[in-house]
């Protein structure tokens, strides 16, 4: 079957009812662009228990989550109620210092030494205590600074998938990500206090910032999401089977770095949560993921071998600076647009071989992928990036129509037009648009840049409508957090270190 007959096979009906979410990074920040270092703000909630504000790894990194929605509108509109509330939070300084900013770029703001980046805190719960020592592992394997940087999570679903159909999606967007990061990677440039002491490989814009002139997306190239010890892992998508095999494999198998980190140091207190390859599953780096919503104590890999995959959890994109909420409604129907065309096309297996040409295909278009006539490895042969993505905006043009057809209007259509008029115009891509400006309006500062764009994005949505209904709504949310928090931890029965053993036990990632 072709591509269109398959995108026939799909009703109106199916096509209404996909279904999105987003969940966003953003860091804490002081006005003058510095980490913030106070305690996640209690008005917020408690980040183990509540649905839509959690912190992701260190204490000063919110992330922000929607529901699910069938509409990018509705989707929006929840996520920008979630900023307006943090926001409002955030400048009372009856909840903290009352001058804190979310940080609005991908890449971190002025970072202290790494060892007093603080670690995320969920209270004293055995699952709390869980997600502190997964940071701490996370801290001693791959230093703190590297989990300060921020992206969007876009979680996507289509109703009557198999786990044949979701694999052969993931294993063409692997392929096609490319995309992606030229046309909305947004963090080209960096604060030196990222990189200090290692080497690092970029230019110097000036004494305040480093960067690549050609680069899309510093967070997903080699600075970024990456891992020495990971990189060994060659896991195939061409099943649910061999994909949870190759996870099961990494979180039962010792690594002898890691062993020589130990689970606990003299004084007692927990290094890691295990000496394997990956503590959990969420230590496995990626540009898309296969996800399934757990059950209370479940495992995620018993979920997924138990019940399959329910969504993909698309793990590449940038927070947008020029954005309010870090990305806009043409991209989110880009984003559906494409993940249909991934999978629709026809999608032969990996291999060993493709994986590696893959992990070198992100890397250059993360690093270089503005630099005109930048090739990438397909079917081992070099073709021009450029080429290459339009043979692919082109395969979408369908795809496009028949979503606007399904919801009305001509939307999908104008974010694949408008993604290829990018393509043509280099110097219109954000990454393009982020240097510009860093170098014509911010003395050549990144962290000026994203100061100046946080600064705005707070006023923004403080003078947005906000009702007291919402607030009480909120409000609400925050108090039953904390009684939730307290109940999980009232309920505890056993010692942490019963419950490290337990969770860890490898039958648990069984079906």
């Amino acid at each position: 079957m072709t591509l269109v007959d398959r995108l026939r096979s799909i009703s109106p009906e199916r096509l209404q009812a996909m279904r999105r979410g987003i969940e966003k990074e953003s860091l804490r920040a002081r006005p003058n662009g510095a980490l913030a270092l106070t305690p996640h703000p209690a008005a917020l909630g408690s980040p183990l228990t509540h649905p839509r504000i959690t912190t992701d790894y260190c204490e000063s990194q919110l992330e922000l989550i929607t529901g699910v929605h069938d509409s990018v509108p509705a989707c929006l509109d929840e996520l920008t109620e979630i900023h307006q509330f943090v926001y409002r939070a955030l400048s009372d300084p009856r909840h903290g210092s009352g001058d804190e900013r979310l940080w609005v770029g991908s890449m971190p703001c002025g970072l202290p030494p790494d060892e007093t980046i603080p670690i995320g805190r969920y209270g004293n719960s055995n699952i709390g205590r869980a997600k502190s020592v997964y940071r701490v592992g996370l801290g001693n394997r791959y230093g703190r600074r590297m989990q300060t940087i921020s992206g969007i999570h876009y979680n996507w679903s289509l109703p009557g998938l198999t786990n044949d159909e979701y694999f052969a999606l993931i294993r063409n967007f692997r392929r096609h990500a490319f995309v992606l990061l030229v046309l909305f990677g947004a963090s080209p440039a960096v604060c030196p206090s990222f990189v200090a002491g290692r080497e690092h490989g970029l230019q110097r814009l000036s004494e305040h910032t480093l960067y690549l002139p050609n680069a899309t997306s510093l967070r997903m190239g080699r600075l970024g999401y990456q891992s020495e010890a990971q990189s060994q892992l060659a896991v195939s998508y061409n099943s649910l089977d061999g994909y949870a095999d190759s996870l099961h494999d990494a979180m039962t198998r010792p690594y002898p770095a890691y062993e020589r980190i130990g689970i606990r140091n003299l004084g007692g207190e927990y290094n890691q949560l295990s000496t394997a390859l990956l503590q959990m599953e969420n230590e496995f780096y990626g540009t898309i993921r296969p996800k399934r919503v757990i059950r209370v104590g479940e495992r995620p890999l018993h979920a997924l071998r138990e019940r399959g995959v329910e969504y993909v959890e698309v793990r590449c994109m940038d927070l947008d600076p020029f954005v309010p909420v870090g990305i806009a409604g043409s991209t989110m129907r880009f984003i559906d647009v494409f993940l249909l065309h991934c999978l629709l096309q026809d999608s032969p297996p990996d291999t060993p071989e493709e994986i590696a040409a893959l992990g070198r295909n992100q890397h250059r278009s993360a690093a270089f992928g503005r630099e005109p006539g930048l090739e990438l490895e397909r079917d081992g042969l070099m073709v021009p990036l450029l080429d290459w993505a339009a043979e692919l905006l082109q395969d979408c043009e369908s795809i496009a129509a028949a979503m606007d057809a399904a919801h009305g209007g001509s939307e999908h259509a104008a974010a694949l037009a408008a993604a290829r008029a990018a393509l043509a115009a280099p110097a219109t891509l954000p990454s393009a648009r982020a240097l510009a400006t860093i170098e014509a309006d911010f003395n050549k500062s990144y962290t000026a840049f994203i100061r100046a764009q946080a600064e705005q994005t707070r006023n923004q949505l403080l003078a947005q409508p906000w009702s007291a209904a919402q607030q009480a709504a909120f409000e609400a949310m925050t108090q039953q957090s904390f009684e939730r928090r307290a109940a999980l931890e009232a309920a505890d029965h056993m010692s942490f270190e019963e419950f490290r053993l337990a969770y860890l036990d490898a039958d648990k990632l069984g079906a």
